[in-house]
């Protein structure tokens, strides 16, 4: 027979194991979904759509759209960034969203479809800081080895592009993570070294899971619109080729 000590120590080493255990399992889950979070996309539907409601009452009483001025020579994801202080001062939005950068967070607050059916969508800083960051790195490149580019040795990634060689300029820490999937992107650039962010998973992904087959001559970032409050910024149009989306450069 088990001494009643030692059934009682037993007991309460079992009680201690499970409570141990349980700890592991909470923390386990805890870290995961933290770390799920951290890869998963932002949403900023419902601040998208706060602002949507906004700009829709401000155009239709003030006649024009909310917007700063813009030259010709901004693209077109980055160039018709809302007002939000305007909106805000003239008692539109009763506060600016946290999200938006003049807040302090890291998205810019743009109209695209601006004279036919203007709709919010939100610019992702961190992809532009990356993108701005790469290309400076790959203009110091080319201007200390002759006017080579990191990645140019290699056979074209798509016609007159090339993917940048993030080892060659000492810019692995700048991997591009999808606002859209959470993947990792790569950057790509052309002849003259000017650096893009590749969307092709990202589109084809949408294109498999719609199951849908695009139009020639469309342009497949309005994809990306459509299923997202994201911009493609730092983008060049996409049309679908041989059953895959291409870049096409202007």
């Amino acid at each position: 027979m088990v001494p009643q000590a030692f059934k009682g120590q037993g007991a309460r080493l079992v009680g201690r194991f499970a409570l141990v255990w349980s700890l592991i399992a909470l923390l386990s889950g805890c870290m995961y979904q933290e770390q799920a979070l951290q890869q998963a996309p932002m949403s900023y539907a419902e601040s998208v759509d706060r602002v949507q409601r906004a700009l829709d009452r401000f155009q239709s009483e003030q006649g024009i759209l909310p917007i700063y001025t813009a030259g010709p020579e901004t693209p077109r994801y980055e160039k018709f960034r809302i007002d939000l202080g305007k909106m805000k001062q003239m008692g539109f939005l009763d506060e600016i969203p946290k999200a938006a950068f003049e807040e302090g967070g890291g998205v810019y607050f743009l109209v695209i479809n601006e004279e036919i059916d203007p709709m919010v969508k939100v610019l992702d800083l961190v992809t532009v800081q990356k993108v701005n960051d790469v290309q400076r790195r790959v203009d110091l490149f080319r201007s200390s080895h002759g006017g080579k580019l990191p990645g140019q040795g290699g056979a074209e990634t798509y016609s007159g592009l090339f993917k940048v060689d993030l080892s060659q300029i000492q810019a692995k820490d700048n991997e591009q993570t999808s606002v859209y999937s959470g993947q990792s992107l790569p950057y790509l650039m052309d002849a003259q070294g000017k650096v893009y962010v590749d969307y092709a998973f990202d589109i084809m992904q949408i294109i498999d899971q719609s199951k849908t087959t695009p139009k020639q001559d469309m342009d497949l970032r309005e994809l990306l619109i459509e299923y997202s409050a994201y911009v493609p910024v730092k983008s060049l149009p996409y049309h679908y080729i041989d059953g895959a989306p291409v870049p096409m450069l202007d």
